[in-house]
C-alpha cells in the first residue's frame, strides 16, 4: 500500500549504513541509497523526531547452507559512514542478527519515547531492512518502508521484498513521498 500517513510519533530506522556494507557490490548504488537517507534523517531531525542508526557486528549463531563471515571484522567495517552525519540525539543500536530489535533494546527504547511508527531504509533490503520490518510489524509499530533508499546484494531479492513482502508489513514510497506526507503531518 503506497503511503498514506505518519503518525504523530514516528521514528526513522537506518539499517548497516557502514563502511563495510556500504562498499559491497549491490543491485543499485549505495551511494544513492546513503544520499536518500540523509534527506530523510536532515527531515526527521529538523522536527525533532527520533532518529535510530543500527550498525551491524556480527552474526546469529547456527548452521546454514552459505558461508558466514566468522572472527574479527576489518578496522572501520562496522562504522557509519560519515555521510550519515550522526548526532548526539540519535540513537546507536549494534545489532548481531539480521533484525535491529533482537536483544538491542530497540523496542524499549522506542516505545519510552512514544514511537508508534517506524520508517525503515537501509541495506540490505531482504536481509536487514526486512528483518527489521518483520519485527516492528510483530511488535505493534505501523511500519514504512523508503523503496529508493534502500538496495539489496542482489535485484531479485530486492525486488521480491519491495514488491511481495513489504506491502504485507505495511506502507512503501519513495523519500519524495514520506517527505510530502512528512511535511502535512509535521508541519
Amino acid at each position: 500500500m503506497a503511503i498514506t500517513t505518519l503518525d504523530p510519533k514516528t521514528a526513522l530506522i537506518v539499517i548497516d549504513l557502514q563502511n563495510g556494507i556500504v562498499a559491497l557490490p549491490t543491485a543499485h548504488p549505495t551511494a544513492d541509497v546513503v544520499k536518500q537517507s540523509r534527506v530523510l534523517l536532515d527531515a526527521f531531525r529538523a522536527r525533532q523526531l527520533p532518529v535510530v542508526l543500527v550498525n551491524v557486528a556480527g552474526v546469529a549463531p547456527g548452521r546454514a547452507d552459505q558461508a558466514r563471515h566468522s572472527g574479527a571484522f576489518p578496522a572501520g567495517w562496522t562504522d557509519l559512514v560519515s555521510e550519515l552525519n550522526q548526532q548526539p540525539g540519535d540513537h546507536l543500536v549494534t545489532k548481531h542478527t539480521w533484525g535491529a530489535f533482537t536483544g538491542t533494546g530497540l523496542e524499549q527504547h522506542l516505545k519510552s519515547r512514544a514511537v508508534t511508527q517506524v520508517v525503515i531504509v537501509g541495506v540490505a533490503t531482504a536481509i536487514g531492512v526486512e528483518s527489521t520490518a518483520r519485527q516492528a510489524y510483530e511488535l505493534g509499530f505501523n511500519v514504512t518502508l523508503a523503496v529508493d533508499a534502500m538496495t539489496d546484494l542482489s535485484a531479485e531479492t530486492h525486488e521480491n521484498a519491495v514488491t511481495r513482502i513489504f506491502p504485507r508489513l505495511g506502507e512503501t514510497g519513495t523519500t519524495a513521498d514520506i517527505l510530502a506526507v512528512l511535511g502535512k503531518t509535521h508541519a
